[in-house]
């Protein structure tokens, strides 16, 4: 039976780290970290994520800031907005919460975040970075499955990694992280021809696909390691991973559950972030 990586815990003690970080940084500089949070119309999923992140910085001792704008915002609106916040001295962090209204460019958001307050790693100059290894900030997600792997002792070096999902958010640079950490790497998406003979090969599978119970245990090599980033809810309410947990978990060596496991990393590493932009501001 394997491993469960509890992302919970490790959240916890990753955020008390933190937390006693920024005391002495705020001690010695008298600086507090800041971070803002756009959110753009009534998506419950978005305001949900947002209250998280807000309760969050208040927990390890942060300023945070967060700025509900209406649904009918304009494109030029929510861009003098950013333009404010990247002069603004207090604010270290800025993030804007996707999705946005469909009338509004994400793109263009996005590319107007100073890089250098970019904590979700989204903006071009940060994503250049991470590709040749000489980043400030990591995208949340893949930066918490990589601390979920080495603080549960998981060897990288030499190991088949399969990630499965090649998103901007996710899979791309979950890969490149997995790269950094001399893992063999390959890449799977929806066109790829005999997925489960290649994901049989992987000692660390990553699943972001966003389609749920999608890895079944034939899929899977006795004793990998498998870290489930999805997040899906079933008709019944419960959320669920894209991997069958209950199928997966007999032959794997360790294995993320859902909920518990990747999810509470990822604002974790936003804090992270925070802190380091404050430092280096």
């Amino acid at each position: 039976m394997a491993i469960r990586i509890d992302g919970k815990a490790i959240s916890a003690q990753i955020r008390e780290e933190i937390k006693a970080e920024c005391a002495a940084f705020v001690a010695e500089t008298g600086i507090l970290p800041g971070l803002a949070v756009i959110i753009v119309g009534e998506n419950p999923a978005s305001q949900v994520y947002v209250r998280n992140k807000k309760k969050a910085c208040e927990e390890v001792g942060f300023h945070s800031v967060v700025y509900e704008l209406p649904e009918g915002t304009e494109q030029g609106e929510l861009n003098a907005l950013v333009d404010r916040l990247n002069t603004d001295p207090t604010i270290h962090g800025i993030l804007v919460q996707l999705p946005l209204p469909k009338h509004l460019d994400e793109t263009e958001v996005l590319l107007r975040i100073d890089p250098n307050k970019d904590v979700d790693a989204f903006h071009p100059y940060n994503v250049g970075n991470i590709m040749i290894g000489d980043y400030r900030f990591l995208p949340c997600t893949p930066a918490g499955v990589m601390a979920l792997l080495e603080r549960t002792g998981v060897e990288i070096a030499g190991k088949n990694c399969v990630v499965i999902g090649r998103s901007n958010i996710v899979g791309k640079p979950m890969a490149m992280l997995l790269l950094h950490a001399n893992g063999t790497v390959t890449v799977c998406h929806s066109r790829t021809k005999n997925l489960a003979e290649i994901t049989r090969q992987a000692d660390i599978l990553v699943v972001a696909i966003g389609r749920a119970d999608f890895v079944t245990a034939d899929m899977v090599k006795p004793g990998a390691v498998v870290i489930d980033v999805g997040m899906n809810r079933r008709a019944d309410g419960k959320l669920t991973g894209d991997v069958d947990f209950a199928s997966v978990e007999p032959i794997a060596s360790a294995i993320t559950p859902v909920p518990g496991g990747v999810g509470p990393m990822t604002i974790t590493m936003l804090l992270k972030n925070t802190l380091t932009a404050a430092k280096k501001a």
